[in-house]
């Protein structure tokens, strides 16, 4: 949990003000001692990139990068996380070009409704760093190799991210065209 510029002060016995850095810019805040992360950027930052979908942590539609590690916004509490850095999918630009991921789930046409899509976006470049760290999955056969990134290792790494459109099979070829065509760029600490 984040404890770098942390200043969180008790307001009163039930809110806290906290400092939350989002897409790489420093935000106080006023929340509730129970309040999520998500409720804290959605109603309070009026940052609504990531989406709220089931409440529950089993969909994925509300994942960002906290402190550089895919994190479902929605069971992380952000009493907890003052002064973080937090990464949406519109963080992941840089100087008005697409992240990588971005521009591969537009050219693999990787979503319909688009609802899911910041969640998925965020994850994948976050399972990417993982791959990149040598971080094994369920599927990774063989754990003193590095981890071959096909269709089965992208799937399962990928498996807490729902689609209701079930743009799976694109959203795969996306993440396979970046991790293999190296065009990946791997936040390596994005928004630490």
């Amino acid at each position: 949990m984040a404890t770098e510029n942390a200043s969180t002060s008790v307001v009163n016995e039930y809110e806290r003000d906290i400092v939350l850095h989002v897409d790489g810019a420093r935000r106080r805040v006023t929340v509730d001692v129970r309040t999520t992360v998500l409720d804290a950027l959605r109603d309070r930052l009026d940052i609504t990139v990531p989406k709220k979908g089931c409440d529950h942590g089993q969909c994925g539609s509300c994942t960002v990068l906290l402190d550089g590690r895919r994190v479902v916004t929605c069971l992380a509490l952000a009493v907890s996380y003052d002064g973080a850095h937090i990464v949406t999918a519109d963080g992941l630009s840089s100087d008005g070009e697409l992240h990588p991921l971005q521009q591969q789930f537009i050219d693999e046409d990787a979503f319909q409704c688009g609802y899911c899509t910041p969640g998925q976006i965020c994850s994948a470049v976050g399972m990417l760093d993982e791959v990149a760290q040598g971080d094994p999955s369920y599927v990774t056969d063989d754990l003193d190799s590095a981890v071959a990134l096909d269709g089965d290792e992208i799937r399962e790494r990928m498996s807490g991210n729902l689609c209701r459109c079930a743009a799976y099979p694109n959203i795969v070829a996306a993440i396979s065209a970046v991790a293999n065509g190296g065009s990946s760029a791997p936040t390596g600490g994005v928004g630490r």
